[in-house]
């Protein structure tokens, strides 16, 4: 019986390993949206891969995968993903849209792909209560921003070029789903900022200007975003964790 039990939870762990590796499969689907020119495909299959990646590591704990698959890094597993939806899949959209002045797509993609290089390989990105150091190489999220706020080339280009530079910088970025300081206030603001992001991703911007087309869910999305930049805003200026946040 304690035999049969234990190969359940192997199983359940290798299941686990198997939902984040699906993040790279939706992340190909978005390559592909992107090659087809449909943008808000690639948003979507984008948004998929985000979500896996944020339940994935909480299920990972559950089901013990570091224990019971000790023979299978799920960290190098969910950082190759990661750098493919969060960078190179961004990138691609960099280039393939326009979203910087014409001539600058290939090199602020190339540059997108090499600093972000540091992000990963950089040991110290998270603090002891599990903020980023750093611009954490949220490309995904950047470009779903610049859709969203229809921001013009240059305007792009210089937020692109800033962010580059905060990757070297030690900002602090808040982990939604892992810092504990206000989690209970965290969590429900993000669930809010991703309904209402999939929402605004919804609207083209050749049709309409996301303001305009849902003004209530728009405002509602810019404050869930005021939220995460103001926590994030006041952890980079207190120099220490709080012990409470570390326990």
């Amino acid at each position: 019986m304690k035999l049969d039990q234990q190969k359940r939870q192997v199983a359940t762990a290798w299941a686990v390993h198997a939902f984040t590796a699906s993040g790279i499969v939706l992340g190909f689907l978005a390559l592909i949206a992107i090659l087809e020119g449909d943008r808000i495909a690639a948003f979507m299959w984008l948004g998929l891969a985000l979500f896996v990646d944020g339940i994935d590591g909480t299920l990972a704990r559950a089901a013990r995968v570091k224990e019971l698959t000790p023979q299978f890094d799920g960290t190098t597993l969910d950082n190759v993903i990661d750098y493919f939806t969060y960078v190179v899949v961004p990138a691609m959209m960099v280039y393939w849209f326009g979203i910087v002045p014409q001539g600058w797509e290939l090199p602020v993609a190339a540059g997108i792909l090499a600093v972000s290089l540091y992000t990963f390989a950089n040991t110290g990105i998270k603090t002891e209560d599990y903020y980023f150091t750093g611009f954490p190489a949220l490309w995904n999220l950047l470009v779903l921003y610049f859709h969203v706020m229809q921001s013009s080339q240059w305007t792009n280009l210089v937020i692109i070029i800033i962010c580059a530079v905060l990757t070297f910088v030690p900002i602090k970025c808040v982990h939604p789903l892992r810092v504990r300081k206000l989690r209970h206030l965290t969590l429900p603001i993000t669930v809010l900022w991703a309904a209402t992001s999939m929402r605004l991703v919804l609207i083209s911007p050749e049709v309409e200007k996301a303001q305009e087309a849902s003004p209530v869910i728009f405002w509602l999305w810019v404050l869930a975003s005021a939220y995460f930049f103001g926590i994030s805003l006041m952890r980079t200026l207190r120099p220490e964790p709080d012990e409470e946040a570390t326990e």
